[in-house]
């Protein structure tokens, strides 16, 4: 690699944004003693744990998309991760997310604020929120497949993709959400875990 580009989960960056991606793991790094954004036995891992398990995902993304909706957003992770890469990938790409918790909130904003994101944070509930018509929407770590499914049919426009990282209970998931909900899903292999794999999921209706 050369001085001026970086690789993070397969994605080639900017010095720039390899530095804020940086940045924005020194803030998490800072932040979490105080309110707990992600497990502190992962913090020694972060990079790998957090933030290239977040930046994989973005890969997932197309190039027309115009809103990302990330639920229960906690420590930033995909939310964050994902703007800092479209400040630079996709500067049309705007990033909603969505965190409940004010404290965690609060951080967000700040975190936005420091990097100069075109994000947006709502500090409210996933079902208080109006139909958001997103082209992506995320979460991770946050509700288990069938739940995360409803959300999806309540926020993502009808063309649009979920994007869901599963660990390695992910085939089990599949089969019960199939109990409550019809769509199509594609696998693809974690880059930060060996048994867990990304779910690309489209054309949601309930069954």
């Amino acid at each position: 690699m050369s001085a001026e580009r970086s690789e993070v989960a397969g994605l080639s960056v900017s010095r720039e944004t390899f530095s804020a991606l940086e940045l924005f793991a020194d803030l998490v790094r800072r932040w979490n003693s105080a309110i707990n954004l992600v497990s502190k036995a992962t913090v020694p891992d972060l990079w790998s744990r957090h933030i290239v398990d977040s930046a994989q995902l973005f890969s997932h993304c197309s190039p027309n998309s115009q809103l990302w909706l990330d639920l229960g957003s906690g420590g930033g992770f995909p939310g964050i991760v994902v703007a800092i890469l479209a400040n630079q990938l996709q500067p049309q790409l705007k990033v909603a997310l969505v965190e409940s918790d004010l404290r965690k909130a609060t951080f967000l904003r700040e975190a936005c604020r420091t990097l100069s994101l075109n994000a947006k944070v709502h500090s409210t509930r996933i079902e208080s929120l109006p139909p958001a018509q997103a082209d992506v929407l995320s979460a991770r770590a946050l509700a288990s497949l069938p739940a995360l499914l409803a959300f999806a049919d309540q926020h993502l426009n009808k063309a649009g993709v979920a994007l869901f990282p599963k660990g390695a209970q992910h085939e089990a998931e599949l089969s019960q959400a199939r109990k409550s909900h019809k769509f199509d899903v594609k696998l693809f292999p974690s880059l930060s875990e060996p048994k867990a794999a990304i779910l690309e999921i489209r054309n949601i209706q309930r069954a």
